[in-house]
């Protein structure tokens, strides 16, 4: 898989794939509508993104075809478990797993990415920015876990991405969060990264212990950087090399 290029399209054709970047799952007629494009002229720009490959179409709503690799069936501990890219349909299912994750108090990142999916009701990112990607693991069709990676489009920090990996409760303990944490750091080798990195809480022991068992390493500790239940908490910041 070749790493993430800049987005470089003519001015019309940006301003459908920013009006479809920022809003996620959006029907072709709303996108035609909001730009005020005329029908046939629309309709060239949006078959040119879709062959170029940069927009696609699922279930009649388009969303940015950001490539990163296909779907996987694994067992783990007897559990069929499918990992494999999310898509804009998922981002429900994602939001809830991270704020059950996150309503544990000690996941202070995943609490961020939550806020951040509620605000924006788009899933995938790749624009001058920012690029952010989210591959799921489900169980009957259900996400039951979810890694992302948030690769800032800025030359000094280009070559890392910000991390977060999670599971809900019932399904932890079979090995899933580890396949989600190996698929995340394939994909970001497959991209030219060499680090990915997050924070905890240093009472939230079993990340910690997770993100070492991995090949993560304390960088650094931020003295009381958070307040959890009114008490001050270090931070413990971590990188894994990929």
């Amino acid at each position: 898989m070749e790493s993430l290029e800049p987005v470089d399209l003519t001015d019309e054709r940006q301003r459908v794939y920013e009006y479809v970047e920022r809003h996620g799952g959006v029907e072709p007629a709303r996108v035609r509508d909001a730009l005020g494009f005329e029908p046939r002229r629309f309709g060239h720009h949006l078959s040119m993104l879709k062959r170029d490959g940069y927009l696609a179409e699922r279930d009649g709503k388009l969303e940015i075809a950001l490539e990163v690799g296909d779907e996987r069936e694994v067992d783990c501990d007897g559990i069929a478990v499918t990992i494999r890219p999310a898509r804009q349909d998922d981002i429900a299912g994602i939001v809830g797993t991270v704020r059950q994750v996150a309503r544990e108090g000690t996941y202070i990142e995943a609490e961020n990415v939550a806020q951040q999916l509620d605000y924006e009701e788009s899933l995938l990112r790749h624009n001058e920015f920012e690029s952010r990607v989210f591959f799921v693991a489900t169980v009957e069709d259900e996400v039951v876990g979810w890694v992302h990676l948030d690769v800032p489009e800025i030359d000094k920090l280009e070559h890392t991405a910000e991390l977060t990996v999670g599971i809900v409760e019932e399904y932890r303990g079979h090995g899933i969060g580890s396949r989600l944490l190996e698929r995340g750091l394939e994909w970001a080798a497959d991209a030219g990264l060499s680090k990915v990195y997050n924070s905890f809480p240093a009472t939230n022991e079993a990340a910690i212990e997770f993100f070492e068992d991995h090949g993560g390493d304390i960088e650094a500790v931020r003295s009381d950087h958070y307040r959890i239940d009114g008490d001050p908490v270090d931070e413990v910041m971590m990188g894994i090399e990929v």
